[in-house]
């Protein structure tokens, strides 16, 4: 049985490199059986490609370099330990992409490469996505899926962001602070100081803004450390360091229809649970999206298997749940639930949409999902991770404070319609002197609401989960000891 999968339309006559893998994606899945990457990491003579040696010895580099190979040696060595598992992936994307490979070290300063890592903010995921950011660069995130969690398509996502900042704002580490801190704010910073950074070229313009009183402070020390991570992570023996391998990330895909059990995979693979869960962290309740099918993740080597032994049950014995009516108008859903055998909470978590009256009864006529069993056994505990906080507002107050996130295909001139302004105040704002903005970006629209950044910015500093742990950073030095000048290698 082979279940119709739409593939996404180019939206112009020249198909984007991206549209044409999303395309080839969504027709044929995707697998990830790689062969290491060689990531120079034990070579007497490392090699980086992204500008290291000219900044090795700033002040806030030799701080994170001493920190990494130091006091913070155990954690930084565990997070190294666990990039080795994603690493030949990431390093492998962002080859293919045209992109320095050393980005990986973003993913190391963000969350550890830790896939399930979050912020009280709710930044999510390796790469740290809020969720308006997220959808802006392609990733699905709603109540069934979450691809933030999804080491691959987050990865996806997180080099077609950095791809676009590094186009604006024609340097590497503008595009990293960028990142961290939000397109907006660096824009502005770029604007507001260009005389201060007046003969400033290329990566220097990063460490120029940062000398100014404008950047925070999370932002000034993301781009030295990535700078001394990179340094560490390849000459380990130099600081002392012994990292530890994992097994590769690696996996094959197969077509699932709609509402497929994650245990059916289980069974139909011949997988542990443990293992399939792995490979789809973005599948949150259990069973895939009720209202599309997916390529789903198991080990390498079982594609086939999989694939003949779903094919062999029935559509309807694949799904993890049956779906009862509802008839009349005096059934409470607590009521409803305890009639099919779950939890009110249980009942909630499959149907999210759940219609009542204003007393609180269900309407009459609507149809339910009542979950199986093992498709509980599977759900995740997560929030609506629509929800930009946890237990806090939604990513609707975004607007109610002023502050627009761009989409996919959106112009500046189509904001400033939709918000009754103007381009040019738009452009005064933000900081624009052009006139592209991209998926992702965080726009102000009214002057009295400060800019949000576009992944968690500097209202994760203290609250990331499974980071490499941040200092204040070093001792503040004069400007001019700022950077030393040490040859070039």
């Amino acid at each position: 049985m082979v279940a119709l999968v739409t593939a996404p339309v180019p939206t112009t006559d020249r198909a984007t490199p991206d549209e044409v893998v999303r395309t080839v994606v969504a027709v044929f899945g995707d697998s990830a059986v790689l062969n290491p990457v060689d990531s120079a990491r034990a070579a007497d003579n490392p090699i980086w490609d992204i500008d290291v040696r000219s900044y090795e010895t700033h002040d806030r580099v030799e701080h994170y370099v001493g920190l990494f190979s130091n006091s913070g040696k155990e954690r930084f060595l565990a997070r190294l330990s666990r990039g080795t598992r994603y690493e030949p992936m990431i390093r492998a994307k962002l080859r293919a992409s045209g992109m320095p490979e050393d980005l990986t070290y973003l993913a190391l300063i963000e969350s550890g490469y830790d896939p399930h890592a979050y912020s009280r903010a709710a930044a999510v995921g390796m790469w740290q996505f809020m969720s308006g950011t997220a959808r802006a660069v392609g990733l699905r995130v709603d109540w069934w899926m979450d691809e933030r969690r999804d080491p691959a398509r987050s990865t996806d996502g997180a080099i077609r962001f950095l791809r676009d900042l590094q186009k604006q704002f024609g340097s590497l580490y503008l595009a990293a602070a960028a990142y961290n801190g939000g397109p907006g704010r660096v824009a502005r910073g770029l604007t507001r100081f260009a005389s201060e950074l007046d003969g400033a070229d290329g990566e220097d313009r990063f460490f120029a803004l940062a000398e100014q009183d404008y950047l925070r402070a999370e932002t000034k020390n993301y781009v030295p450390q990535i700078i001394a991570a990179a340094l560490v992570a390849k000459m380990p023996a130099r600081y002392g360091l012994v990292i530890d391998s994992l097994p590769l990330y690696g996996y094959d895909s197969v077509l699932v229809t709609p509402g497929t059990s994650l245990a059916h995979l289980v069974t139909a693979s011949g997988a542990t649970k443990a293992e399939v869960r792995d490979l789809n962290p973005a599948i949150l309740r259990g069973i895939t999206p009720p209202d599309a099918s997916i390529w789903a993740r198991i080990p390498v080597g079982l594609a086939d298997r999989t694939r003949l032994a779903l094919d062999s049950l029935p559509e309807g014995d694949r799904r993890g749940y049956r779906t009862a009516s509802v008839s009349g108008s005096t059934t409470t859903p607590a009521g409803f639930a305890d009639r099919h055998g779950v939890t009110l909470k249980q009942l909630r978590w499959f149907n999210p949409t759940i219609k009542t009256t204003k007393k609180g009864r269900l309407l009459s006529g609507q149809s339910l999902r009542i979950p199986s069993d093992v498709a509980i056994a599977f759900a995740r505990e997560i929030p609506d991770p629509r929800i930009e906080r946890y237990g806090g507002s939604s990513s609707t107050t975004l607007t109610a404070r002023g502050i627009h996130v761009v989409k996919r295909g959106e112009s500046l001139g189509a904001i400033a319609k939709r918000y009754g302004t103007t381009v040019a105040r738009l452009k005064s704002l933000n900081g624009i002197t052009g006139s592209r903005v991209i998926a992702g970006q965080t726009l102000r629209v009214r002057s009295s609401t400060a800019t949000a950044s576009s992944t968690s910015s500097a209202k994760k500093a203290s609250a990331k989960k499974s980071t490499v742990k941040k200092t204040s950073g070093p001792p503040k030095k004069t400007a001019s000891s700022k950077k030393k000048t040490p040859p070039k290698k």
